[in-house]
């Protein structure tokens, strides 16, 4: 098993033209071709393929950011997490 940072993780959702979001995030759940996943610090290496759906990020303060995403990847590495998607965009409300 990985060791688990303190400092959480680095996200960067990001679009075929544009980057949607970035920042430091406490957990990201994502929809894989797989089923739903969840990322935490410490988090195994991975690349996943997306379905269609809804990304969550949860930022400081207890705070949560939604964008949604299709036709892409995740990608965790050492703490970050990476998402790039033909199309992304942030849920607003």
């Amino acid at each position: 098993m990985a060791e688990v940072s303190g400092a959480g993780l680095k996200v960067s959702v990001v679009s075929a033209d544009q980057e949607v979001w970035s920042g430091a995030a406490s957990m990201v759940v994502a929809r894989t071709t797989e089923g739903e996943i969840g990322i935490l610090a410490g988090h195994e290496p991975l690349l996943a393929i997306l379905a269609s759906g809804e990304v969550r990020l949860s930022i400081e303060g207890g705070a949560t950011v939604k964008a949604n995403a299709d036709d892409g990847f995740l990608s965790v590495s050492n703490d970050v997490v990476t998402i790039v998607a033909r199309n992304a965009e942030l849920v607003r409300g």
